[in-house]
């Protein structure tokens, strides 16, 4: 099994992948956007996807969308292939996505809105926190690409503020933030090196 970052070679595939995320969908009786094989195309050949492959029969397949001017980043279409389910693939495209996110979209907010318990627990393990939709993008774009849901009136009646799906989201700059305060700076270590020097060292 090989799970790599998708290119033009990976055409052949966009027909499986769409029909795969829309026959998904509808045995779980989720909502879900739908997809076009020339939308998936695109993605391919920017090499904004990942796909997995068991020599050449299609097992897997994620891919990353941008929204305002690059700010945020989404993960959509992770699907398995039925042949290839309960063997923790999904886990494994989804942190080869996340990964490949963070070094071409270093500063970008990573996020995702989903129905499915298992995606759920996959981006908490990866380090999302469920929040409200109002800390994703406003990116009106974004939220059009929900009207293929069946669910789409209830994100509209709640004013775009909540609906069936759960927000998470994954946010380098607050990482970076903990990792600070947890982390004592330099100057403070060599203080502190210092200190214990004259304490250990002081004379009777």
């Amino acid at each position: 099994m090989k799970i790599v970052t998708a290119n033009k070679s990976h055409f052949k595939y966009a027909d499986v992948i769409c029909d795969t995320i829309e026959t998904s969908a509808r045995v779980r009786g989720t909502g879900i956007a739908k997809r076009t094989p020339e939308y998936i195309k695109k993605k391919l050949e920017s090499g904004d996807a990942v796909i997995a492959l068991d020599g050449v029969k299609f097992a897997g397949f994620c891919y990353i969308e941008t929204w305002e001017n690059k700010s945020y980043v989404v993960h959509s279409g992770l699907i398995v292939h039925p042949d290839y389910r309960n063997q923790g693939l999904a886990k494994q495209i989804k942190t080869k996505i996340f990964n490949h996110s963070k070094e071409k979209y270093p500063d970008a907010k990573i996020f995702g809105i989903t129905t499915g318990l298992a995606v759920m627990k996959i981006n908490y393990e990866l380090g999302y926190k469920p929040v409200t939709f109002s800390e994703l993008t406003r990116d009106e774009a974004f939220w059009n690409g929900c009207k293929s849901c069946k669910n789409f009136d209830i994100l509209e009646r709640n004013e775009r503020k909540m609906c069936l799906c759960t927000g998470m989201l994954h946010d380098p700059k607050e990482v970076e933030r903990k990792k600070a305060a947890k982390e004592p700076s330099w100057e403070f270590k060599a203080k502190l090196a210092k200190l214990k020097d004259k304490f250990f060292h002081k004379k009777d």
